[in-house]
């Protein structure tokens, strides 16, 4: 009997022992983002322990890196019937609470997940720290709070110190950040994640070769940890974007490392999305075309591949592709759908109606609105509009270029905002220069451009066309007092620049312009000042019929 029971407990603490493992090595994977051979493990520890409710956790936690929801609510309801740690399953349920915005239910199931645990049960607060960190709806504070307690109670804790630095580092609290990853490093020389994480604090600061030598020191740790690649990739590209002497160099090393992490992640369709989202980071779309039929053939039903098909056909102008792959992708209510996505299809459309004869206005309408709902979702997206507004200004669709600049212009951060209020007030005045009876709405939009010309000025006094344009734009309103004022203070402003661009045969053509609607405002109470003013205008161009004929009256 004695034997048996020997036996028994050898046999139960081997089959826990070798849980344990797998369970480590599937953790393991994750940490080294090797996302399908972690989710094949714990489909396999799952299957042969259906009562083991945190591996069904942690595999719901793999389905939320790969993006698949529904797989992921699944395993997590599972997991909350299981007797083993079931009450892990709620954690993955509060997070997919927060990813959708509804911060009560997510509170909810995190209370779920801890009523029943002791004070010194912080594994749980951990995976709840983490999920106000990375969810799409973040609160980096109070992931901040949460973890800060959990470290007070066991301060060697290094999950909770790794969760705690990622949510400083995100939190801009970069000098908490560095200590907690030095101090779990410190702990524990294998946390290679903790090691990098030094380096990535280093890559925000834009210390760039630092970083690098930092990235280095994880790589002769460990050569084959596969995240530190990605983090060196990342690192080229932002480096690209502020070397710009050296940008194709940065990024064709960018691309290499990215290559190196991939091989290292076992080519799966998610390291090849993985792939893909630092391509459309890179503009190498040719690349992402390729890569994006690559994984059609892995997976022919994946809607991000519509995404990267998408993206890759409208660089390549293939329009039609771009439009129809995307909005294939933002129809599926189930799609993470972010703003970039309604980018391309109203760039698409925008850039397929400017190019159809003749232009089609309703698709370029269809387009713009698109653009708007971009912006909307990812204000950021401001960046990249202006290129677009100035594909209408250039074919003289003023009016559309003037709706593009506007959506521009309502995110003030952007390097180009004053050259685009500049242009959006400049679209508004061509678009009603030869209109003779405005309506309520036409005059409000010149009272706008007017005002964003303002910004121009009070940015940039010296900058003489935005004094010009609001003379223009006066003239239109017809508000003499108004257009004399700024046709005073363009002249004045044009007679600071330097003698070669005072004359040149543009700045010439606005003076006289200037002159001419001066004398004529003048001609009507004060006819020595409007004399002067066409004067003026003959002396830059003493063929000048219209002055001539004006001087004529006046006598």
């Amino acid at each position: 009997m004695k034997k048996v029971f020997i036996y028994t407990v050898a046999a139960l603490f081997l089959n826990f022992f070798g849980q344990a493992q797998d369970i480590k090595q599937a953790k393991d994977a994750i940490d080294a983002e090797q996302y399908e051979k972690a989710k094949n493990m714990l489909e396999t520890i799952t299957s042969l322990k259906p009562t083991d409710g945190y591996a069904k956790f942690l595999l719901g936690n793999v389905c939320l890196f790969l993006g698949d929801y529904e797989a992921a609510k699944n395993n997590f309801n599972v997991g909350i019937t299981c007797s083993s740690k079931g009450n892990f399953g709620y954690i993955g349920l509060g997070n997919i609470a927060l990813d959708k915005g509804d911060v009560v239910e997510a509170e909810r199931y995190f209370a779920l997940a801890t009523q029943n645990s002791s004070k010194r049960d912080l594994e749980e607060k951990v995976y709840i720290g983490k999920a106000y960190t990375f969810s799409e709806n973040y609160d980096y504070k109070k992931a901040i709070e949460i973890l800060s307690k959990s470290r007070e109670i066991d301060p060697a804790n290094t999950d909770v110190l790794l969760a705690l630095a990622d949510a400083y580092k995100f939190n801009k609290k970069q000098n908490d950040s560095y200590e907690c990853y030095r101090e779990a490093f410190r702990l524990d020389s294998t946390l290679l994640r903790a090691k990098m994480g030094l380096g990535t604090l280093i890559k925000n600061a834009h210390n760039f070769p630092s970083a690098l030598t930092s990235f280095d020191e994880v790589i002769a740790l460990n050569p084959n940890y596969g995240p530190v690649y990605r983090e060196l990739a990342e690192t080229q590209y932002l480096w690209a974007l502020n070397d710009a002497r050296n940008y194709d160099s940065h990024i064709s090393k960018g691309l290499t490392f990215y290559e190196k992490y991939m091989s290292l992640t076992d080519y799966s369709l998610d390291s090849r999305m993985r792939h893909a989202d630092f391509l459309i980071l890179a503009k190498d779309y040719k690349a992402l075309e390729t890569e994006a039929n690559q994984m059609s053939k892995l997976d022919n039903v994946n809607p991000r591949i519509y995404r990267y098909l998408g993206y890759s056909a409208y660089y390549n102008n293939n329009f039609d592709t771009a439009i129809n792959s995307l909005t294939s992708f933002v129809s599926d209510p189930s799609n993470r759908v972010i703003g970039r996505d309604y980018f391309y299809i109203g760039a698409g459309r925008l850039c397929k109606g400017l190019n159809s004869a003749p232009i089609d206005n309703v698709l370029i309408d269809t387009g713009i609105s698109d653009l708007k709902k971009s912006f909307d979702m990812t204000p950021a997206v401001a960046v990249e509009l202006p290129e677009l507004a100035k594909k209408l200004y250039d074919k003289k669709v003023y009016i559309k270029a003037a709706s593009v600049y506007e959506i521009a212009i309502a995110n003030t951060e952007t390097k180009s905002y004053l050259m685009d209020n500049f242009y959006f007030a400049s679209s508004v005045y061509w678009s009603y220069y030869n209109a003779e009876n405005l309506n309520e709405q036409q005059i409000e939009l010149l009272k706008k451009a007017d005002a964003s010309l303002d910004i121009v000025i009070k940015a940039s006094p010296s900058t003489q066309d935005a004094y010009l344009f609001k003379a223009r734009i006066q003239v239109l309103l017809k508000n003499d007092t108004l257009v004399a004022k700024n046709y005073e203070d363009f002249i004045t402003a044009a007679k600071t620049k330097s003698p070669d661009e005072f004359t040149t045969k543009g700045m010439k053509s606005k003076l006289v312009e200037a002159y001419n609607n001066l004398g004529i405002i003048y001609a009507a109470n004060d006819k020595l000042k409007a004399k002067d003013n066409f004067n003026k205008t003959l002396g830059i161009d003493p063929a000048n019929q219209y002055a001539v004929d004006q001087l004529k009256t006046l006598k």
